[in-house]
């Protein structure tokens, strides 16, 4: 008990904080009196008594966190943080059920943008402002957010920003401290999350809209507040803008925040993922668009151009809008889609999947075994640009494709066992675990999951869990070695 106390002492101060997010919504409501008030007002109350009453329990547990602690104490927020964001959906809609509303508020902290709900264009705008905001503190991350003040709360934030930083390469720092880096990272996302609202805004939307889908699109999250998603607003100009800001979501903050901080756009060309990112979108749009163009399924090409364009894009950066039922293409193309998703977004991006990085690595790996296979003898290097990768990071990222392999595999015997017809069931895990949105089947972009059972919805929490924390960070909690002393 006396191990876990000092993790249980953060999660207090992290709750308390987090009753604040509430405000938004709560000011929203009250200013177009759209009767939700009272829902953030009982969410503000529960968040920060219960983050007060744990803080007084622990308090004598304060101290320096270790290596351990920051597994256990992201692990933690990410699975208690969502039982606080169901109040607003749970007293506002109390006809929705606990296991729903929780597999809402996972979908929006991890930015998966995957819904059980219907008839989003009736509810209060301060809802959809809601479970949006979700998606835009959870996309760049929770945990990042309270690295940058935890110094005013007399705590050291590394262990906890080396857990939650999505990339193989978790030592390298931006600035000296790390909470600098945190705050340079949130100024950035900010600043262009203000740019992507007010270029909706310019391009149509009213000002409910573009908050809602600026918070969507800078988290790369996908939830809408129209059913239709962007098809409610057939606009190819508030397309083409959500495409220049997800694709800029996609790439790593990381070198957002150079670029900013040095005012050069070296540190884009000194990223090697971007040159992968965009080329293997243009290649895929190009690819699809045509396909689709010689398959009858848009006779003009400039509109299976348009169709394309968006969706892959949005897919592929795990963004998940949607503006036609790609569901009705035919196959090929929204599964190349999807099968996108896995690895499209750069590290350190809010986007999911295994991050280009990895799948760069993977490639080169490949390249070196079948050249070793020619010359056993030579000594051949992995290199991302010209720095030669050390091998222990090829066999980390080696172990983790093999379980993100697993754990899809797992999932979807799981769905399928359980009723959900097995096309249904991949596609569900695999938008899931790389915090995507919509699948395919059953669960395609003009559906949701709301046919799922309470088995399937919980089975879909826990893969968007591991998607967003990158499958060791949680897992690594679940082993037996972690709680030995």
């Amino acid at each position: 008990m006396s191990q876990i106390l000092p993790v249980v002492h953060i999660l207090s101060k992290v709750l308390m904080l987090f009753a604040f997010a509430f405000l938004l919504p709560l000011g929203v409501s009250t200013a177009l009196a759209d009767g939700a008030q009272f829902a953030y007002k009982q969410a503000i109350l529960a968040a920060f008594l219960s983050g007060a009453g744990l803080w007084l329990l622990s308090r004598r547990g304060k101290r320096e966190l270790q290596t351990r602690d920051g597994f256990l104490l992201v692990a933690m927020i990410w699975t208690v943080l969502p039982v606080f964001s169901t109040i607003p959906l749970l007293a506002y809609m109390p006809e929705l059920s606990f296991t729903d509303a929780y597999f809402e508020a996972v979908s929006g902290l991890t930015a998966t943008g995957a819904t059980v709900l219907t008839g989003l264009d009736m509810l209060p705008p301060s809802i959809n402002i809601w479970r949006t905001e979700m998606h835009w503190l959870g996309g760049m991350g929770v945990i990042v957010l309270v690295v940058a003040v935890l110094p005013m709360l007399g705590v050291g934030g590394r262990q906890m920003f080396k857990a939650e930083t999505p990339t193989p390469m978790k030592d390298s720092k931006l600035t000296p401290r790390m909470a600098e880096t945190a705050k340079g990272l949130w100024q950035v996302y900010v600043l262009v999350t203000l740019m992507c609202m007010g270029a909706l805004w310019t391009g149509g939307m009213s000002w409910i809209d573009a908050v809602v889908h600026g918070f969507s699109v800078m988290g790369l999250g996908g939830m809408s507040s129209h059913d239709a998603s962007l098809g409610y607003f057939d606009s190819v100009l508030l397309e083409i803008i959500i495409m220049v800001f997800a694709l800029i979501a996609g790439i790593s903050f990381s070198t957002h925040f150079m670029a900013l901080r040095t005012r050069s756009l070296l540190a884009y060309r000194h990223d090697a993922e971007i040159r992968w990112y965009f080329a293997i979108l243009g290649a895929s749009i190009a690819g699809v668009t045509g396909y689709l163009w010689l398959k009858g399924v848009y006779p003009e090409l400039p509109e299976a151009l348009r169709y394309v364009s968006f969706n892959t894009i949005s897919v592929a950066t795990t963004l998940g809008f949607s503006n036609t039922d790609y569901n009705a293409w035919p196959y090929f193309a929204p599964l190349w889609m999807l099968f996108l998703s896995s690895f499209c977004a750069s590290s350190s991006s809010t986007g999911g999947g295994i991050k280009m990085m990895r799948a760069m690595l993977l490639w080169k790996q490949l390249y070196r075994e079948l050249v070793k296979l020619v010359h056993p003898n030579a000594e051949i290097h992995t290199k991302i640009g010209t720095h030669a990768v050390p091998n222990k990071i090829i066999y980390a990222v080696l172990a983790f494709f093999f379980v993100y392999i697993a754990c899809i595999v797992v999932f979807t015997f799981l769905l399928s066992a359980s009723g959900l017809d097995i096309f249904s069931a991949l596609t569900a895990v695999v938008a899931m675990i790389n915090n995507t949105g919509p699948g395919l089947g059953q669960v395609g972009p003009a559906s949701n999951f709301a046919a799922l059972n309470d088995f399937q919805i919980w089975v879909c929490c826990f893969a968007m869990l591991l998607g967003r924390l990158e499958l060791f960070t949680l897992l690594v909690v679940l082993t037996p070695a972690f709680w030995r002393k």
